[in-house]
């Protein structure tokens, strides 16, 4: 009898690892609160040969390759719409950029076939029992899985029900960000024009796909606020409060708030958890070691979708023993790229005048834009099993 997986939270760790699962024969079924596949979001990036060997390995980087933006530039403007920096496509595009929206369906898609989806439903409660772990549900019926996979992103359920309270592994970066879409009435570029002051940054561009539609993105420094993560009304309110009184576009912008067909709104934090399973729950992507910004964590949860589900194979019904393997792989690699999103926010709004002048004087020198340039192709990797080789290694032998 095969092994039954439930996997909570169909982003984007979540729909990789149902991915390889299902190739490796593990009934796979995948819950989700939002009642179906988020679209929009900012543009994610791969870098370096350890993602791209795993894409290439799910049999979907050259699908991904023609989704490819070819990254977006960035340019800053002061309050009178003056230029005061241009950042290239190449400095935050990586190897290979793709609109998360649709990342998020090629992934959904070429796991379907082998896993159970259920949207707008949520895990509320776990009871492990020597043999399995029963698992309560928010409108469907108690179910019982072998194993639990925390895939549900920074603020995880899974995480708080099995290894307490989400204050005890995620750290306030100091900043919050926004996205949303709205009509390109601006008639704007793609890429993005933003406007940035102390501590604040708001930006908007036109989408890749389609021109007539546009992107707001926007940053700004804050203590840790108190406010419903599932209430866009409140979203609304802060980001307006965060902005208001400034010019260029801005009102414009804070205006399209109100019409906007989806917002996503977070703190940059990240989150830091001493052991990423216990007994048969464990936990990947964002959940485990994530970094809302600049931690290029859609790259590592697609590579520790491939590594969990590689390890469960190889296991053949030792979780523990696959879980600790898992852990050890990957843990110093991801460490290694969080540490980019512990930077996002000061780079992106420096807190003071002084330094936003000095990070515009810096990167105005073609020679520091390089260097910078330079260092963010210097992707750390980590040396990945073979698995699929392995195991037909195995089965044929086996046979």
């Amino acid at each position: 009898m095969s092994t039954k997986v439930l996997i909570s939270g169909a982003s984007i760790a979540g729909p990789a690892l149902a991915h390889w699962l299902g190739r490796y024969g593990f009934e796979v079924t995948v819950v989700e609160l939002a009642p179906a596949l988020r679209a929009g979001g900012q543009d994610v990036d791969f870098r370096g040969r350890t993602h791209l060997t795993v894409l290439e390995r799910m049999g979907v980087l050259e699908e991904l390759r023609a989704l490819g933006t070819g990254g977006s530039p960035m340019t800053f403007v002061g309050p009178d719409g003056r230029r005061l920096l241009h950042l290239p496509a190449e400095f935050a595009g990586g190897d290979l950029e793709v609109p998360r929206g649709e990342l998020a369906q090629l992934l959904h898609r070429h796991s379907g076939t082998r896993a159970e989806y259920v949207f707008g439903d949520s895990v509320t409660a776990l009871e492990e029992t020597p043999h399995a772990v029963r698992v309560t549900f928010r409108h469907g019926a108690p179910r019982e899985f072998d194993l639990v996979i925390g895939a549900d992103g920074l603020h995880s359920t899974v995480r708080r029900l099995a290894f307490g309270p989400e204050r005890h592994y995620v750290r306030h970066l100091g900043y919050y960000a926004a996205t949303w879409q709205l009509p390109n009435d601006l008639g704007l570029p793609v890429g993005g024009v933003g406007l940035n002051v102390p501590g604040r940054l708001m930006s908007v561009g036109a989408a890749h796909r389609d021109p007539s539609r546009a992107g707001a993105f926007c940053l700004f420094a804050s203590p840790e606020l108190s406010y419903d993560r599932h209430d866009p009304a409140a979203q609304r309110t802060l980001v307006r409060a965060a902005f208001a009184g400034l010019g260029w576009r801005v009102p414009y912008l804070l205006e399209s708030l109100d019409t906007a067909p989806e917002l996503y709104f977070d703190s940059i934090s990240r989150a830091d958890v001493p052991a990423w399973s216990t007994g048969r729950i464990a936990l990947i992507g964002d959940a485990a070691c994530g970094a809302t910004i600049g931690g290029m964590g859609t790259g590592t949860a697609v590579v520790a979708a491939y590594v969990l589900a590689g390890e469960l194979a190889r296991a053949r019904g030792d979780h523990r023993a696959a879980f600790d393997r898992y852990e050890k792989l990957l843990r110093g690699y991801a460490r290694g790229c969080q540490k980019g999103g512990d930077r996002t926010g000061p780079f992106l709004a420096p807190r003071t005048a002084a330094g936003l002048r000095f990070r515009n004087a810096l990167l105005n020198r073609p020679w520091a834009l390089d260097r910078m340039l330079e260092l963010g192709k210097r992707v750390s990797g980590v040396e990945l099993p073979d698995y699929g080789r392995e195991l037909s290694r195995r089965s044929t032998v086996v046979g």
